[in-house]
């Protein structure tokens, strides 16, 4: 059983709480931690795919590490002058790299956030709120992956009445491209029209409007919950105990390591690959209830 198959208050708490801790967190251990957990449930949920893209990500954050310390010079320990007679510094390249590996980490989760979250889960959690807003929100989600569906079959019209933006010369091809996002933006510009006066006669946006949902808070649900909350709270506690403090200017200044930060090393790696383990547990389950079904004959 995937995470997405939990009510989505609980996932929206889940990412809420593990984006912000990525964005504001500067240690470089939970960095790690960070992205090595994203690439793992990244793999889990897209595949080999996931993996490429989080292995072409390292990559960047070499380059960037090197960009990042050439413009900005801090730090004591002095590696190499450029060619204009400014000094590389370990605290600039480390902290440019940890920023980098950051974005990575973000990027990373981001991807799980996008196949968990679906656009019923975002119309579920605002329609209460605003109904309006969620609308544009799942019109919005549409619109993309519809856009793309509409200019291949627009294209593939124009091309059998010789129209195709591959066929003729130069300025053919343009006036054929011209052509071919003019109908795309008149189709889709009356789609917006068709779904908003669909949504209106349903009544939706209407005060007391009931919504249907799927979704329903069980004890599966508060279990997740109760353990999100502990998690939060330890990590509070680090966070109060000074143990996700760094410092890189004008030297690279961490706490030693403990006992007592390992604890917490292990508390977040656990909260970051909660989803994985719900899944791996309820793939697990539905297997062992599968073997102990009768065969037929």
């Amino acid at each position: 059983m995937r995470f997405d198959a939990y009510h989505p208050m609980i996932s929206a708490l889940y990412f809420l709480f593990l984006l912000s801790f990525v964005m504001f967190i500067e240690h470089p251990v939970y960095l790690v931690i960070s992205f090595l957990t994203g690439l793992i449930y990244a793999t889990k949920l897209k595949g080999k795919s996931a993996l490429l893209f989080g292995l072409l990500l390292l990559p960047g954050v070499g380059v960037y590490a090197y960009y990042y310390s050439r413009y900005n010079h801090f730090g004591v320990t002095n590696l190499r002058e450029t060619a204009i007679g400014n000094m590389i510094t370990l605290e600039s390249i480390l902290y440019g790299g940890l920023r980098g590996l950051k974005a990575s980490s973000l990027l990373l989760w981001l991807l799980c956030v996008h196949e968990i979250f679906t656009t019923d889960k975002i119309v579920y959690l605002l329609g209460r709120i605003s109904p309006k807003l969620s609308l544009y929100f799942a019109i919005l989600l549409r619109t993309a992956p519809k856009t793309v569906t509409t200019a291949h079959r627009i294209q593939s019209g124009q091309e059998a009445m010789g129209r195709g933006i591959r066929q003729g010369n130069f300025y053919k091809r343009v006036r054929n491209l011209l052509r071919v996002g003019s109908i795309l933006l008149t189709f889709m510009t009356e789609s917006f029209v068709e779904t908003a006066d669909s949504m209106r006669s349903r009544g939706y946006g209407l005060r007391g409007r009931t919504a249907f949902s799927l979704y329903r808070f069980d004890n599966r649900d508060r279990a997740v919950v109760v353990t999100l909350f502990l998690g939060g709270t330890l990590l509070g506690s680090a966070c109060l105990l000074d143990q996700m403090v760094a410092l890189y200017d004008p030297e690279i200044i961490l706490n030693p390591i403990t006992g007592v930060s390992v604890l917490f090393y292990v508390i977040y790696t656990f909260l970051a690959l909660l989803p994985m383990l719900l899944q791996c547990l309820g793939e697990w389950s539905f297997e062992k209830n599968r073997k102990m079904l009768p065969e037929r004959g």
